[in-house]
């Protein structure tokens, strides 16, 4: 029993381990444009069935309740919270933020497509839109050079004045995808997601159409990490851990006594 003890404590350490560490990743993104903070799931190990329950417990009677007991906890995986970041105004006419659900669309430099919720665009030397990064946004939409007064509406359309012409150009429109499984995108890191079997294929269309949010232009959305709960959390995870540490001695104690007593 002080074995089984001992490993239970140990998978509870391991679990708390790992739920620290989405913590510490959340706070350490709390400035990232875009980021979706992640929460630690956790699930139970198998039980060791001793006695079930409705088994006879003799000749007439049968037991209530069953004996079972647990042998830990296990990390059943990481969901992203994919709730609106505040909306910051930069005054940056490449800047824009989604308002409500989508993702930005990138080429990656294998030719796959990346979704991004971080909308801090720049311009590449022949004025096509791209990320901080270089990857060009999709559909690609080019800014032809002495062009003034970018903006970009609500719907994703991109407008400039551009030398020679009297009206505001309209130099292309921005489209956004949705997912039905957004949280079944996997992250790879550069503020980029990508398609995977869980998250269902992209369903691509104009901003504010279909479920889609609408886009601000001159707009950044901040990450939705609230400090305060991730304070508490990494307190509760911290005393979960102390609990568990002190599991393992106190067994480690039990069986040393016993030992001395045989």
């Amino acid at each position: 029993m002080g074995f089984g003890a001992l490993h239970v404590a140990r998978t509870g350490l391991d679990a708390q381990s790992f739920r620290m560490q989405v913590i510490a990743n959340n706070l350490a993104n709390v400035n990232t444009t875009g980021f979706k903070r992640d929460r630690a799931n956790f699930e139970t190990l198998a039980y060791q069935t001793m006695t079930s329950a409705g088994a006879p417990s003799s000749a007439d009677n049968r037991y209530a309740i069953g004996l079972n007991l647990g042998t830990g906890v296990s990390l059943a995986g990481t969901a992203r919270i994919d709730t609106q970041g505040g909306l910051n105004v930069t005054g940056n006419s490449l800047d824009m933020a989604i308002e409500g659900s989508g993702y930005f669309q990138v080429t990656m430099p294998d030719g796959r497509t990346g979704y991004t919720r971080a909308g801090n665009f720049s311009m590449a030397s022949d004025g096509t839109i791209v990320t901080s990064d270089g990857k060009p946004l999709v559909p690609q939409i080019q800014v032809p050079e002495g062009a003034t007064g970018l903006s970009i509406g609500g719907d994703g359309m991109v407008s400039a004045t551009v030398p020679g012409q009297a009206e505001t150009v309209e130099l292309g429109q921005i489209e956004i995808a949705r997912f039905v499984n957004s949280a079944g995108l996997q992250a790879i890191g550069d503020n980029m997601m990508v398609e995977t079997a869980a998250s269902g294929a992209p369903i691509v269309g104009l901003a504010g159409t279909d479920g889609r949010g609408s886009l601000r232009g001159g707009m950044l959305e901040g990450s939705n990490v609230n400090v305060v709960e991730e304070l508490v959390d990494m307190i509760e995870t911290q005393r979960a851990y102390e609990v568990n540490s002190k599991m393992i001695q106190a067994t480690d104690e039990m069986m040393k006594n016993a030992a001395q007593t045989l």
